[in-house]
């Protein structure tokens, strides 16, 4: 259970995150804003469910950024055009490995 708590502070996350790109946009509506607000709230709120589900604090923020990374970097490729190099890709691959490092020094 506390691991989906986390995957929906993730998607919450990543969805607030871009929505802020939307409201970044020149003409932009305040609906955009409070989809930022309301998604990190969201967002916060099931972290904390999972952090008190008894999941470590490392591994959670750990996991909690790096699949945002990830999946906001793929997402903003997808819907606004925006850069997706094989350099970012392998940054994206490194902060991944360290979180898997992390969760696995977790577990002794």
């Amino acid at each position: 259970m506390i691991w989906l708590l986390l995957i929906v502070a993730i998607v919450t996350e990543v969805a607030a995150t871009l929505a802020l790109r939307m409201a970044s946009q020149p003409g932009a509506r305040k609906a955009w804003m409070a989809a930022v607000a309301a998604g990190h709230l969201i967002a916060f709120t099931f972290l904390a469910l999972a952090l008190s589900g008894g999941m470590a604090l490392g591994v959670a923020c750990g996991i909690w950024a790096a699949c945002g990374v990830a999946l906001t970097a793929l997402a903003s490729r997808v819907l606004f055009g925006e850069p997706l190099t094989r350099i970012m890709v392998g940054g994206i691959g490194l902060i991944m490995t360290g979180v898997l490092l992390i969760e696995l020094g977790a577990a002794h």
